[in-house]
């Protein structure tokens, strides 16, 4: 612009000073070949000023059409990279305020046009999943497995989230290849080595499972309520795996080569006893659960000895009466009785217990004892008070889940 005006002074000062050259016009030949051009010093210099302002303002032109040019055709190329980034970000916003459906169709839209494929494509997976969409969920997995595992490019955080859809949508040979891939970061990264053990049990490779709890222990991030339900699974399997493959000396055999710190785990403490029972295994059952029971001490086991298949509990039963004979009224030792019997089929017992267990003072029966108590009388044929005793139950059942409910819906408006 600055140029253009001095252009134009310029212009204006010659034509103010060329009156002043009109009595020394001076004069110029131009002779080429033939063609001769004539013309005065004056008429010479305001033609070429004329012809200097006339290109300044074209390459002013042109220069300013080209830049039109280029940032407009740059606007038509990426516009649809930048509507593709938009839908990305909205449909990360969407994701994050739980609109699952419109999170899926957003970043599924978005994942080609923009430079975030993988990630979108992951979100849209884990979007569909949150759906139960499980075809839609396979789909995406199957475009994210098209384009590659970029541990680099995406970190292993995103790695994970693929290993963990694979394992909800049941495809464990493809989650067992992506673990394997990146199967030296499990010793550096509780994550991966949880999912490993997750997927190990899934496969059934209890003792595989027995050998990485090792680890698992010494991992400050894993809670140790996990970590219980992992052993409980694992020597379930394993215990199962051998009393099936082998016999009851050899679960026996196993079971005295634990490490005396494994034996007082109450997880695998409880997967012994489970496999026990299962099998009619009564003495050695009996020979873990007799001190439980006279102690009495250990609540939360006693209440779990009510779950197990106990067919010949006579032993159990006469302690559990020796308890109540010294405290009548203790609602955990009738519970425990009438458990028992209602599990070795002594009917009339169990009845008798449970009727002392709901008529005491407040309500100290839990689920468990309604469901059993329901079944003690249908088999004894009173069906009209099973059905009463069952209503309960469920409804107990249904005031836990509104319970839960009103928890997570707190939880989430915090």
């Amino acid at each position: 612009m600055k140029k253009l005006i001095l252009l134009i002074l310029i212009f204006f000062a010659a034509v103010a000073i060329s009156p002043l050259l009109i009595n020394e016009k001076g004069y110029i030949l131009i002779a080429i070949g033939d063609l001769t051009i004539e013309s005065t010093v004056v008429t010479a210099a305001i033609m070429l000023t004329l012809l200097f302002i006339a290109l300044a303002l074209s390459m002013t032109l042109v220069r300013g059409s080209l830049r039109l040019g280029f940032g407009g055709w740059n606007k038509i190329a990426f516009a649809n990279r930048r509507r593709a980034l938009k839908d990305f970000k909205r449909g990360i916003a969407a994701f994050i305020l739980e609109d699952h459906q419109q999170a899926e169709h957003l970043l599924a839209k978005a994942a080609e046009p923009s430079t975030f494929t993988h990630i979108a494509y992951l979100l849209a997976a884990a979007a569909s999943s949150k759906q139960s969409l499980r075809s839609n969920t396979n789909h995406y997995l199957a475009l994210l497995a098209r384009e590659g595992s970029d541990f680099k490019g995406s970190g292993l955080e995103s790695t994970l989230v693929t290993i963990k859809l694979l394992i909800s949508q049941e495809d464990f040979a493809q989650a067992r290849g992506l673990i394997d891939e990146h199967h030296k970061h499990i010793g550096h990264d509780a994550r991966l080595l949880s999912l490993e053990i997750t997927l190990s049990l899934q496969e059934k490779r209890f003792d595989y499972v027995i050998e990485q709890l090792v680890s698992a222990r010494k991992q400050k991030t894993i809670s140790g309520e996990k970590i219980a339900l992992w052993e409980t699974s694992a020597f379930y399997g394993a215990f199962n795996e051998t009393i099936s493959k082998e016999s009851k000396d050899s679960l026996a055999l196993r079971w005295q080569k634990l490490a005396r710190k494994l034996k007082q785990s109450e997880a695998i403490l409880w997967a012994y006893c489970q496999v026990l029972a299962e099998h009619k295994i009564t003495e050695p059952l009996n020979k873990i659960l007799l001190p439980v029971i006279k102690k009495g001490a250990d609540d939360k086991f006693l209440q779990k000895i009510r779950q197990l298949p106990i067919f010949a509990a006579d032993e159990l039963i006469s302690a559990v009466q020796k308890q109540l004979h010294n405290d009548p009224h203790s609602a955990k030792w009738l519970s425990c009785l009438a458990n028992l019997a209602a599990k070795s089929q002594q009917l009339p017992m169990a009845e008798k217990a449970f009727n002392s267990l709901v008529n005491l003072a407040g309500r100290q029966y839990d689920v468990i004892d309604l469901l059993t108590f329901s079944q003690v009388l249908e088999q004894q044929g009173d069906y009209k008070k099973a059905n009463q005793v069952l209503n309960k139950a469920l409804g107990q059942i249904d005031g836990f889940k509104n319970n839960i409910l009103a928890i997570n819906n707190g939880n989430e408006q915090k």
